[in-house]
């Protein structure tokens, strides 16, 4: 990718918000994320009203059932255009497949990219070791983007600490999507493996995502344009 994307993280409540968030940022942001809270509010019109403004979605679900069941909303993802979307590579191999088949049978003029996720930004190995995972934080994830990898996603989503083994486990055509994402001055709040935009681009990160440090800003619209002009003072490797 010739530069990072920012990527905002719609994380509000209502249709209203989100929309008034897209038309005063679509300038300075790349994508707009709709997760999960935000997708229950107001389902799949967003997506469509996101577009209407010229804007990309990353719909960030985080799809984690049986294979069918996943590859169904896979389908139903890009029938929306969305440009990315998400899936858990714990629900495994064969789930990941069937995504990866249903989209080459659904997409239209495009394909969306798909990427997994690996060990959550708000874990650490003692939650890991909670959950009966032994492996450290970075072994585990290197494990999960190897099977994303042979699975054919586009990439995966990892902290900015593990970008580095990523890509020379997988390659640097492997895309990397990182949250957790807050520049100095931002508190870290629930997030423990966290990165500036600086620091992520880096390390080698195709796309930062970042909420709360725009999203609570007193000016939003100057918070995400500092985070903008950082990623623009550094180029690509």
């Amino acid at each position: 990718m010739s530069r990072t994307k920012f990527i905002l993280a719609l994380d509000v409540d209502s249709f209203n918000e989100a929309m008034e968030l897209v038309k005063e940022l679509k300038g300075i942001v790349d994508i707009f994320k709709v997760g999960s809270q935000l997708f229950t509010s107001c389902g799949p019109t967003l997506i469509d009203a996101i577009h209407d403004e010229a804007s990309e979605v990353f719909l960030d679900l985080k799809y984690y059932d049986i294979p069918n069941t996943v590859a169904l909303a896979a389908a139903q993802a890009c029938r929306k255009n969305v440009y990315m979307f998400d899936v858990h590579t714990s629900g495994g191999t064969e789930m990941m497949r069937r995504v990866i088949k249903s989209v080459s049978e659904n997409s239209g003029e495009r394909k969306p990219l798909i990427f997994g996720i690996t060990v959550l930004t708000s874990m650490d190995e003692d939650q890991l070791a909670g959950i009966g995972v032994q492996r450290g934080v970075k072994e585990q994830v290197q494990l999960l983007a190897k099977l994303a990898q042979e699975c054919g996603l586009s990439g995966v989503v990892a902290s900015g600490y593990e970008i580095q083994k990523i890509k020379r486990t997988c390659g640097h055509h492997f895309l990397a999507v990182v949250p957790g994402i807050r520049p100095m001055t931002a508190i870290h709040a629930d997030q423990k493996r966290v990165m500036t935009p600086r620091q992520a681009m880096e390390q080698g990160a195709d796309f930062i995502v970042v909420g709360r440090p725009v999203l609570e800003a007193g000016d939003r619209k100057k918070a995400a344009q500092d985070i903008k002009n950082e990623l623009e003072q550094v180029g690509p490797d």
